[in-house]
Protein backbone atom coordinates (compact mmCIF):
# COMPACT_ATOMS: atom_id res chain seq x y z
CA UNK A 1 0.00 0.00 0.00
CA UNK A 2 1.35 3.30 -0.65
CA UNK A 3 0.66 6.46 2.03
CA UNK A 4 1.00 9.27 -0.40
CA UNK A 5 -0.06 9.65 -4.33
CA UNK A 6 0.55 11.28 -7.46
CA UNK A 7 -3.09 12.57 -8.42
CA UNK A 8 -4.98 14.90 -6.81
CA UNK A 9 -8.28 15.89 -7.12
CA UNK A 10 -9.46 19.61 -6.46
CA UNK A 11 -12.68 21.49 -7.30
CA UNK A 12 -12.23 25.48 -9.04
CA UNK A 13 -14.78 27.44 -7.07
CA UNK A 14 -17.28 29.49 -9.08
CA UNK A 15 -19.20 30.41 -5.51
CA UNK A 16 -16.89 30.98 -2.60
CA UNK A 17 -17.76 32.80 0.39
CA UNK A 18 -18.25 32.35 3.99
CA UNK A 19 -20.57 29.71 4.48
CA UNK A 20 -22.57 30.57 7.28
CA UNK A 21 -23.70 26.95 7.94
CA UNK A 22 -20.59 25.89 9.19
CA UNK A 23 -19.39 28.46 10.87
CA UNK A 24 -21.38 27.67 13.96
CA UNK A 25 -18.57 24.96 14.72
CA UNK A 26 -15.76 25.58 12.29
CA UNK A 27 -13.84 28.32 14.74
CA UNK A 28 -11.35 29.05 12.07
CA UNK A 29 -13.86 31.14 9.74
CA UNK A 30 -13.92 34.96 9.73
CA UNK A 31 -15.74 37.64 8.18
CA UNK A 32 -14.10 39.45 5.38
CA UNK A 33 -15.23 43.03 5.15
CA UNK A 34 -15.43 41.94 1.10
CA UNK A 35 -18.41 41.43 -1.21
CA UNK A 36 -19.17 37.71 -2.41
CA UNK A 37 -17.57 38.03 -6.00
CA UNK A 38 -14.49 39.29 -4.69
CA UNK A 39 -14.05 36.90 -2.01
CA UNK A 40 -14.88 34.19 -4.78
CA UNK A 41 -12.43 35.94 -7.31
CA UNK A 42 -9.53 36.25 -4.66
CA UNK A 43 -10.19 32.66 -3.79
CA UNK A 44 -10.02 31.21 -7.36
CA UNK A 45 -6.74 33.39 -7.90
CA UNK A 46 -5.39 31.45 -4.87
CA UNK A 47 -6.90 28.15 -6.09
CA UNK A 48 -5.13 28.64 -9.40
CA UNK A 49 -1.82 29.62 -7.85
CA UNK A 50 -1.61 26.48 -5.72
CA UNK A 51 -2.69 24.34 -9.06
CA UNK A 52 -0.33 25.73 -11.04
CA UNK A 53 2.41 25.40 -8.36
CA UNK A 54 1.68 21.23 -8.33
CA UNK A 55 1.60 21.31 -11.51
CA UNK A 56 5.21 22.44 -11.96
CA UNK A 57 6.57 19.96 -9.66
CA UNK A 58 4.94 17.35 -11.64
CA UNK A 59 1.87 16.40 -9.56
CA UNK A 60 -1.07 15.21 -11.51
CA UNK A 61 -3.66 17.79 -10.79
CA UNK A 62 -7.21 16.97 -11.77
CA UNK A 63 -9.01 20.41 -11.81
CA UNK A 64 -12.79 19.92 -12.28
CA UNK A 65 -14.83 23.41 -12.22
CA UNK A 66 -17.47 23.84 -9.54
CA UNK A 67 -21.45 23.91 -10.82
CA UNK A 68 -22.43 27.99 -10.15
CA UNK A 69 -26.39 26.39 -10.02
CA UNK A 70 -25.81 24.69 -6.94
CA UNK A 71 -24.88 27.29 -4.83
CA UNK A 72 -21.98 25.50 -2.80
CA UNK A 73 -19.27 28.28 -1.30
CA UNK A 74 -17.40 25.36 0.10
CA UNK A 75 -16.68 23.17 -3.19
CA UNK A 76 -12.95 24.11 -3.03
CA UNK A 77 -12.60 20.87 -0.39
CA UNK A 78 -13.64 17.88 -2.05
CA UNK A 79 -11.85 16.10 0.67
CA UNK A 80 -14.86 15.92 3.21
CA UNK A 81 -17.32 14.17 0.50
CA UNK A 82 -15.58 11.87 -0.94
CA UNK A 83 -12.45 9.23 -0.56
CA UNK A 84 -10.82 7.51 -3.33
CA UNK A 85 -8.55 4.10 -2.07
CA UNK A 86 -5.65 1.73 -3.92
CA UNK A 87 -8.50 -1.20 -4.16
CA UNK A 88 -10.98 0.66 -6.05
CA UNK A 89 -13.27 1.52 -3.39
CA UNK A 90 -14.99 5.01 -3.15
CA UNK A 91 -16.11 6.47 -0.18
CA UNK A 92 -18.95 9.09 0.00
CA UNK A 93 -19.39 10.84 3.62
CA UNK A 94 -22.64 12.52 5.31
CA UNK A 95 -22.00 16.01 5.55
CA UNK A 96 -22.92 18.49 8.67
CA UNK A 97 -24.00 21.51 6.57
CA UNK A 98 -27.09 20.48 4.15
CA UNK A 99 -25.54 22.82 1.59
CA UNK A 100 -22.28 20.89 1.57
CA UNK A 101 -24.58 17.51 0.36
CA UNK A 102 -24.77 19.37 -2.94
CA UNK A 103 -21.05 18.82 -3.00
CA UNK A 104 -21.50 15.27 -3.90
CA UNK A 105 -21.44 15.20 -7.78
CA UNK A 106 -21.76 11.70 -9.96
CA UNK A 107 -20.18 13.36 -12.59
CA UNK A 108 -17.14 13.92 -10.63
CA UNK A 109 -16.49 10.64 -10.35
CA UNK A 110 -17.49 10.03 -14.24
CA UNK A 111 -14.53 12.71 -14.80
CA UNK A 112 -12.24 10.26 -13.01
CA UNK A 113 -13.16 7.41 -15.19
CA UNK A 114 -12.22 9.51 -18.27
CA UNK A 115 -8.76 10.05 -16.27
CA UNK A 116 -8.44 6.29 -16.59
CA UNK A 117 -9.33 5.41 -12.99
CA UNK A 118 -11.40 2.38 -11.81
CA UNK A 119 -14.29 2.45 -9.67
CA UNK A 120 -15.08 -0.97 -8.09
CA UNK A 121 -17.28 -0.28 -6.08
CA UNK A 122 -18.96 2.98 -3.75
CA UNK A 123 -19.38 2.50 0.29
CA UNK A 124 -22.07 5.25 0.41
CA UNK A 125 -22.71 6.41 4.50
CA UNK A 126 -24.34 9.49 3.49
CA UNK A 127 -27.97 8.24 4.66
CA UNK A 128 -26.63 8.61 8.27
CA UNK A 129 -27.22 12.31 7.49
CA UNK A 130 -30.91 11.39 8.08
CA UNK A 131 -30.32 10.88 11.66
CA UNK A 132 -27.88 14.26 12.30
CA UNK A 133 -25.41 11.92 12.45
CA UNK A 134 -21.77 12.75 10.44
CA UNK A 135 -17.89 12.04 9.17
CA UNK A 136 -16.43 14.13 6.84
CA UNK A 137 -14.15 12.17 4.85
CA UNK A 138 -10.54 12.77 5.04
CA UNK A 139 -11.54 16.13 7.14
CA UNK A 140 -12.12 13.90 9.77
CA UNK A 141 -10.38 10.92 9.35
CA UNK A 142 -6.25 10.54 8.74
CA UNK A 143 -5.69 7.11 7.34
CA UNK A 144 -2.18 5.46 7.64
CA UNK A 145 -2.83 3.14 4.20
CA UNK A 146 0.34 1.68 4.90
CA UNK A 147 -0.01 0.38 8.55
CA UNK A 148 -3.99 0.14 8.47
CA UNK A 149 -5.30 2.55 10.98
CA UNK A 150 -7.11 5.45 10.65
CA UNK A 151 -6.94 8.47 13.64
CA UNK A 152 -9.48 10.68 14.20
CA UNK A 153 -10.52 13.27 16.24
CA UNK A 154 -14.38 13.52 17.60
CA UNK A 155 -16.47 16.06 16.67
CA UNK A 156 -20.30 17.23 15.84
CA UNK A 157 -18.66 16.10 12.25
CA UNK A 158 -17.36 13.23 13.51
CA UNK A 159 -19.39 10.19 15.01
CA UNK A 160 -17.43 7.34 16.50
CA UNK A 161 -20.12 5.07 15.94
CA UNK A 162 -20.05 5.34 12.03
CA UNK A 163 -16.19 6.07 12.15
CA UNK A 164 -16.03 2.31 13.60
CA UNK A 165 -18.14 1.19 10.88
CA UNK A 166 -15.86 2.86 8.52
CA UNK A 167 -12.68 0.82 9.96
CA UNK A 168 -14.77 -2.12 9.51
CA UNK A 169 -15.57 -1.41 5.78
CA UNK A 170 -11.95 -0.43 5.11
CA UNK A 171 -9.70 -2.38 7.30
CA UNK A 172 -8.41 0.23 9.50
CA UNK A 173 -7.74 0.14 13.43
CA UNK A 174 -9.26 3.16 14.78
CA UNK A 175 -7.30 6.17 16.76
CA UNK A 176 -9.96 7.63 18.31
CA UNK A 177 -9.42 10.65 20.52
CA UNK A 178 -10.91 14.86 21.18
CA UNK A 179 -9.09 17.61 20.25
CA UNK A 180 -10.25 20.89 21.77
CA UNK A 181 -9.58 24.34 20.96
CA UNK A 182 -10.27 27.28 23.18
CA UNK A 183 -13.20 29.31 22.04
CA UNK A 184 -14.31 32.13 24.17
CA UNK A 185 -12.84 30.61 27.35
CA UNK A 186 -14.39 27.06 26.32
CA UNK A 187 -12.56 24.01 25.45
CA UNK A 188 -14.85 23.06 22.00
CA UNK A 189 -14.26 20.25 19.94
CA UNK A 190 -11.24 21.00 16.50
CA UNK A 191 -13.98 20.51 13.97
CA UNK A 192 -11.53 18.36 11.74
CA UNK A 193 -8.66 16.37 12.50
CA UNK A 194 -6.90 17.75 9.56
CA UNK A 195 -6.42 20.89 11.07
CA UNK A 196 -4.51 19.72 14.38
CA UNK A 197 -2.88 16.88 12.21
CA UNK A 198 -1.16 15.78 9.21
CA UNK A 199 0.18 12.16 8.77
CA UNK A 200 3.58 11.75 6.21
CA UNK A 201 5.12 8.91 5.38
CA UNK A 202 7.84 8.76 7.70
CA UNK A 203 6.30 11.84 10.06
CA UNK A 204 3.67 13.23 11.60
CA UNK A 205 3.10 16.99 12.55
CA UNK A 206 0.88 17.31 15.08
CA UNK A 207 -0.63 19.55 17.99
CA UNK A 208 -0.69 17.54 21.12
CA UNK A 209 -1.77 20.40 23.00
CA UNK A 210 -4.94 20.07 21.71
CA UNK A 211 -5.44 16.18 22.95
CA UNK A 212 -6.86 17.65 26.65
CA UNK A 213 -7.03 13.73 27.67
CA UNK A 214 -3.39 12.29 28.89
CA UNK A 215 -4.43 8.90 28.24
CA UNK A 216 -5.49 9.37 24.78
CA UNK A 217 -2.58 11.56 23.97
CA UNK A 218 -0.18 9.00 24.78
CA UNK A 219 -2.46 6.67 22.94
CA UNK A 220 -1.53 8.84 19.65
CA UNK A 221 1.51 9.20 20.55
CA UNK A 222 2.33 5.56 20.76
CA UNK A 223 0.88 4.41 17.44
CA UNK A 224 2.75 7.03 15.47
CA UNK A 225 5.87 5.80 17.45
CA UNK A 226 4.76 2.02 17.01
CA UNK A 227 5.42 2.92 13.14
CA UNK A 228 7.94 4.52 13.00
CA UNK A 229 6.72 8.04 12.79
CA UNK A 230 8.94 11.20 14.04
CA UNK A 231 6.47 13.20 15.52
CA UNK A 232 7.15 17.19 14.88
CA UNK A 233 4.63 18.92 17.33
CA UNK A 234 3.44 22.81 16.81
CA UNK A 235 1.97 25.07 18.88
CA UNK A 236 -1.89 26.30 19.10
CA UNK A 237 -0.98 29.23 17.60
CA UNK A 238 0.80 27.46 14.67
CA UNK A 239 -2.13 25.56 14.01
CA UNK A 240 -4.18 28.26 14.06
CA UNK A 241 -2.04 29.56 11.02
CA UNK A 242 -3.09 26.39 9.27
CA UNK A 243 0.47 24.66 10.19
CA UNK A 244 -1.87 21.41 10.91
CA UNK A 245 -3.48 21.09 7.68
CA UNK A 246 -0.76 19.91 5.35
CA UNK A 247 -0.78 16.95 2.79
CA UNK A 248 2.70 14.85 1.80
CA UNK A 249 2.19 14.07 -2.31
CA UNK A 250 4.44 12.68 -4.69
CA UNK A 251 5.46 15.12 -7.51
CA UNK A 252 7.88 13.92 -10.86
CA UNK A 253 10.08 10.80 -10.11
CA UNK A 254 8.12 10.33 -6.82
CA UNK A 255 9.98 13.24 -5.05
CA UNK A 256 8.09 13.55 -1.57
CA UNK A 257 6.63 17.08 -0.97
CA UNK A 258 5.03 18.78 2.22
CA UNK A 259 1.99 20.90 0.52
CA UNK A 260 1.39 23.53 2.94
CA UNK A 261 -0.12 27.64 2.88
CA UNK A 262 2.20 30.37 3.28
CA UNK A 263 0.70 31.27 6.56
CA UNK A 264 1.55 27.54 7.50
CA UNK A 265 5.26 27.71 6.43
CA UNK A 266 5.66 31.54 8.08
CA UNK A 267 4.54 30.05 11.05
CA UNK A 268 6.78 27.17 11.20
CA UNK A 269 10.81 27.82 13.32
CA UNK A 270 13.70 26.81 11.39
CA UNK A 271 14.23 23.75 13.61
CA UNK A 272 10.77 22.42 12.69
CA UNK A 273 11.10 23.47 8.73
CA UNK A 274 15.17 21.56 9.08
CA UNK A 275 13.08 18.59 10.54
CA UNK A 276 10.47 18.50 7.19
CA UNK A 277 13.33 18.79 5.52
CA UNK A 278 14.85 15.69 6.56
CA UNK A 279 12.10 13.99 5.00
CA UNK A 280 10.72 15.94 2.27
CA UNK A 281 10.60 19.14 0.53
CA UNK A 282 8.26 21.84 1.53
CA UNK A 283 5.90 23.40 -1.12
CA UNK A 284 4.08 26.15 0.07
CA UNK A 285 1.44 29.13 -1.73
CA UNK A 286 -0.38 31.98 -0.47
CA UNK A 287 -4.11 31.55 1.06
CA UNK A 288 -5.33 34.26 2.94
CA UNK A 289 -8.99 34.55 1.57
CA UNK A 290 -9.89 30.53 1.42
CA UNK A 291 -8.40 30.51 5.23
CA UNK A 292 -10.14 33.15 6.65
CA UNK A 293 -13.60 32.60 4.71
CA UNK A 294 -13.27 28.90 4.58
CA UNK A 295 -11.49 28.18 7.59
CA UNK A 296 -9.86 25.25 5.73
CA UNK A 297 -6.18 25.78 4.09
CA UNK A 298 -4.22 23.32 1.48
CA UNK A 299 -5.04 20.04 2.87
CA UNK A 300 -8.54 20.26 2.72
CA UNK A 301 -8.66 21.75 -1.00
CA UNK A 302 -6.39 17.90 -1.86
CA UNK A 303 -9.33 14.80 -2.50
CA UNK A 304 -5.94 12.32 -3.11
CA UNK A 305 -7.05 9.69 -5.76
CA UNK A 306 -5.36 6.47 -5.23
CA UNK A 307 -8.05 4.31 -7.47
CA UNK A 308 -6.26 1.77 -9.68
CA UNK A 309 -5.97 2.51 -13.46
CA UNK A 310 -8.66 0.47 -15.49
Amino acid sequence: MQQTTNTILMIRPVNFRMNEQTAVNNYFQEELQLKNAEVNAKAQEEFDGLVEKLRAVGVNVIVENDDIKLDTPDSIFPNNWVSFHQNGNVGLYPMFAENRRRERREEILERLEKEGFEIKNIIDYTSAEDEGVFLEGTGNLLLDRVHDKAYCALSPRADETLFIEFCEDFEYTPVVFTAYQTVDGKRLPIYHTNVMMCLAETFAVICLDTIDDKKERNHVIKNLQEDNKEIIRITVEQMEQFAGNMLQVKGANDKRYLVMSEAAYKSLTATQIAMIEKHCEILYSPLPTIESCGGGSARCMMAEVFLPKA
